[in-house]
């Protein structure tokens, strides 16, 4: 796989344990496999809703930057009308945060049943099949676009250091609500003190967060 993004200077890069890595691999892939299996059924019927409110595929693929900015394609459940990504560049006037990204409450692009899949996260459901594919973590910084990262300083390029993950301190932290600034200072906490224990707690506090669904747009 091809470098997306190459880093501008060299992140600096915390030593853990091998077993460490180890261990939270066999986490991702026996949680992973096990939560696809469960929530199989969710997904089944969210795609089949979709499919009744929006023309086009109810899955759709996006291409995502992971660790040291190797370019993957991310999984998702589509939130949006079809060619919404076309639309990016002129959604930016409409944007609610600061920073190289693009988050909209209302996001005028988003089908009937977006908001819904979004603030439940059951749209992110797919990205199990990236955890198990080894391109991503259960735990982990989410994963950005290449259009944001070019605008990356040295501190939010450390975020490329790690697997990108499906849940993080961002994710139970308010998500969107979030400031842009915090949201790099939380992956860089994350960076310099996460262990296996310490993704079981995040692992435990997203359930409570998704139900919540705070920031979640």
């Amino acid at each position: 796989m091809n470098l997306a993004v190459l880093p501008r200077k060299k992140t600096r890069v915390r030593e853990v344990p091998r077993a460490w890595h180890a261990t939270k691999r066999a986490v991702d892939v026996t949680l992973g496999t096990l939560a696809l299996l469960l929530t199989a059924p969710v997904v089944l019927a969210a795609a089949l809703a979709i499919v009744a409110v929006s023309p086009g595929r109810p899955f759709f693929r996006q291409e995502r930057v992971g660790k040291d900015g190797r370019a993957f394609k991310l999984y998702k459940l589509r939130t949006m009308v079809p060619g919404a990504h076309l639309q990016h560049s002129e959604m930016h006037h409409l944007n609610e945060v600061a920073g190289p990204v693009l988050k909209i409450r209302n996001d005028p692009r988003l089908h009937p049943l977006g908001k819904f899949l979004r603030r439940t996260s059951i749209d992110e459901l797919p990205n199990l099949i990236n955890v198990l594919r080894g391109e991503m973590a259960i735990v982990g910084p989410r994963p950005p676009l290449s259009s944001e990262v070019e605008h990356y300083d040295e501190t939010a390029l450390r975020r490329l250091s790690v697997k990108p993950g499906i849940t993080c301190l961002w994710q139970i932290s308010g998500r969107s609500n979030v400031a842009f600034d915090e949201w790099m200072r939380l992956d860089n906490l994350y960076i310099d003190t996460w262990s296996p224990l310490g993704d079981l707690g995040i692992i435990l506090k997203t359930i409570p967060a998704v139900v919540r669904g705070e920031g979640a747009h």
